[in-house]
């Protein structure tokens, strides 16, 4: 076997080249002769990556951005949320989002709109927030036209046939009662926050529908509401992966000149208010001790949230706010990870690290059109409550204290890694796109805000601290409340040197 094995390699030695394809004695450096020049990716200007945006005359806007790549996703972004819903019955937006993508005057059906996005392999979604509703479809970038076609359909032409109403009531019902049962509160303190911050006006108002107005809301309530907000004025048709021409066609086809179901009457109701940061306490006594019944029950927990009026997103302090709040971050006692995590952040630090007894230290920074809400959510046993609440004010009042130049270094690289990594996605790319174009008619590239970040100092975060520590502030709180320090106790410490509470003196304990 050995003799023969060495026979036939010698013999290959003696051929002229083996795989007889390539010419013998070309170097690896030249190109092989009668091979076609190849073409390489070549990385392109800027300009390739800029947000394309055009107008048209019924006044919606098109923004659409370059990405390579066989899918889009293309979506109609709309000025309408629960901040509207002053003069209506509270929880329409909540109803539309549920209602999104059901029968229209095309689609017998949701399944018939499910079948044809399946035949580009594509998904829709709805989501509604305080200030925008959103009705997204990604697919492959050769079915434009269907998706356009589709998405003006769902937005502008919806049935809402009573059965579709009665399954929304009842899906609206069960979220409802799921909200109420989960052992994780944010979502329930997040609207608490909100209503105490801005008692009873625009992004104070419940996002949720409340249980009482699910029999009331039906078509014609739909309708009224629809006529004022659904007109194209308020709309941004956006696209990701797309070339923005093709998308001007389509829109021009299927959203120009469209009457939509509730007819084209003048928008008259039409509510403009901005936002009154009135800060507030709302309370909500629970009984959290049955929340998760399971193998390892949580343990009884109360809930605090304290917030302070932060800024817009319109204005320059929204970037040293957002670097502020990612320096503050934090998260829960059982989170796991290292440095990349946030460890090192100051609610980590400064409360998770030193006290064992807190569950849970959270920044959260929500902010609007003409408004936001800088908030540190806390969780704990209700005997620490009161500890608990001093702890979170004295962070705030820390705020204004000195920052390192390392803890802020930190921040903001962290803060441009999150933004950039978050701009990978195709669907976060297109709600980027469609949410700065619609508030601003532009927007503004990663490059330009990772340049914003960069050029934040130790004193801007001083500034803004400074002016949101005089404001009122607003709290949140869940649970047993038996311990919780008075309202005014709490606007006492904010206003302090160090952040404690005024002294409470019993004779019996």
């Amino acid at each position: 076997w050995g003799k023969m094995a060495e026979g036939r390699a010698l013999r290959g030695l003696g051929r002229p080249y083996s795989a007889g394809g390539a010419p013998p004695g070309v170097p690896l450096s030249c190109p092989l002769p009668g091979v076609p020049k190849a073409v390489f990716a070549a990385a392109e200007g800027r300009e390739r990556f800029e947000t394309r945006v055009t107008a048209l005359e019924n006044g919606l806007r098109v923004a659409s951005q370059r990405k390579f790549g066989q899918f889009c996703t293309v979506g109609l972004l709309i000025n309408s949320g629960s901040r509207h819903e002053a003069k209506y019955l509270s929880g329409i937006s909540h109803f539309l989002e549920k209602l999104a993508f059901s029968s229209t005057a095309q689609f017998g059906s949701k399944d018939e709109i499910l079948l044809t996005l399946e035949k580009h392999g594509g998904i829709c979604d709805c989501q509604a927030s305080r200030d925008t509703i959103m009705y997204a479809v990604s697919a492959d970038a050769k079915g434009l036209d269907t998706v356009v076609n589709l998405l003006a359909d769902v937005a502008l032409q919806p049935r809402l046939s009573d059965e579709e109403i009665e399954m929304t009531r009842m899906a609206i019902r069960f979220e409802l009662e799921d909200l109420n049962m989960r052992p994780d509160p944010e979502p329930l303190l997040t609207e608490m926050i909100h209503a105490a911050a801005y008692r009873e006006n625009t992004v104070g108002l419940n996002r949720f529908c409340p249980v009482e107005n699910t029999n009331k809301i039906d078509r014609q309530v739909l309708h009224s509401y629809l006529r004022n907000y659904y007109t194209p004025d308020r709309m941004v048709l956006a696209g990701v992966g797309i070339e923005h021409e093709q998308l001007v066609e389509c829109a021009k086809k299927y959203l120009l000149g469209v009457e939509p179901v509730w007819g084209s009457a003048q928008a008259k109701d039409v509510d403009r208010s901005v936002a009154q940061y009135t800060g507030g306490i709302v309370k909500v006594e629970k009984d959290m001790s049955d929340v998760s019944l399971g193998p390892t029950p949580i343990p009884e927990l109360t809930h605090i949230m304290i917030g302070l009026e932060s800024c817009s997103f319109l204005e320059e302090d929204f970037i040293p706010f957002a670097v502020l709040n990612m320096m503050m971050g934090g998260g829960g006692s059982f989170s796991a990870g290292g440095p990349g995590k946030g460890m090192f952040t100051r609610l980590y630090l400064n409360v998770l690290n030193r006290h064992h007894w807190m569950y849970n230290a959270t920044s959260y920074h929500h902010s609007y059109e003409d408004t936001g809400l800088l908030c540190i959510h806390a969780s704990a046993d209700p005997k620490q409550v009161r500890e608990m609440v001093e702890i979170i004010t004295r962070e705030f009042i820390l705020m204004a204290g000195a920052v390192g130049e390392v803890e802020l270094e930190r921040a903001k690289t962290q803060l441009k890694s999150m933004l950039m990594m978050n701009l990978e996605s195709r669907p976060v790319i297109f709600e980027d796109v469609g949410r700065q174009v619609l508030a601003t008619n532009t927007r503004k590239l990663p490059h330009e805000l990772c340049a914003l970040i960069s050029q934040v100092k130790s004193a801007d975060i001083k500034r803004v601290v400074t002016k949101m520590l005089h404001k009122k502030p607003a709290v949140a709180a869940l649970g047993d409340l038996t311990d919780l320090p008075t309202y005014e106790h709490i606007q006492a410490a904010l206003s302090s040197k160090d952040g404690r509470l005024p002294r409470v003196y019993r004779l019996f304990r």
